[in-house]
Parts: structure tokens; sequence; C-alpha cells
């Protein structure tokens, strides 16, 4: 779809790679404060940002705790999606 790796929760994208970024899905609630941190921004993979979606840079993913939140609000993107 975008060109990159993606992993799935029971069907629903939650995390992937897209060249050296992060893809991350987020609940939308979360958005504007996952926003706010460093090294993120919106997934503009088509020039646009993408709905409930951000790209983490390499730089904001420095330890396994990082790489490990980013993945659960993946997680908890895709288990409100099957609600």
């Amino acid at each position: 779809m975008f060109g990159g790796l993606a992993f799935l929760f029971k069907g629903k994208m939650t995390v992937g790679i897209v060249k050296y970024d992060l893809m991350v899905r987020v609940v939308g609630s979360k958005m504007e404060s996952v926003l706010k941190r460093p090294y993120v921004r919106p997934m503009d993979f088509t020039n646009k940002p993408m709905k409930e979606s951000i790209f983490v840079a390499p730089e904001g993913l420095v330890t396994e705790e990082e790489l490990q939140e980013y993945i659960e609000l993946g997680i908890e993107h895709g288990i409100q999606k099957l609600s």
C-alpha cells in the first residue's frame, strides 16, 4: 500500500516501516498529544496528512521502551477499530 513493511493486529494495520521511519496508527483522541513529541510528524505519504497515522524518525526510537510505547499505540488503534 505504501511501499513499506506493515504489521497487523487481528487484521488491522498497527505499525510499520517506511524507508527509515516507523509508521504508527494512533487513535484520534491521542493524535494531538502524540504529534507534540520530538521526531514525530503526521504520516504524509501522499503529500497530505493521513488520518490517525504518524511517522517517527529513527532519532525518536533510541530505547526499546520508546519503541514499545509506539507499538502499544498502534495495537490500541487496532483494538479500537475492532470494537
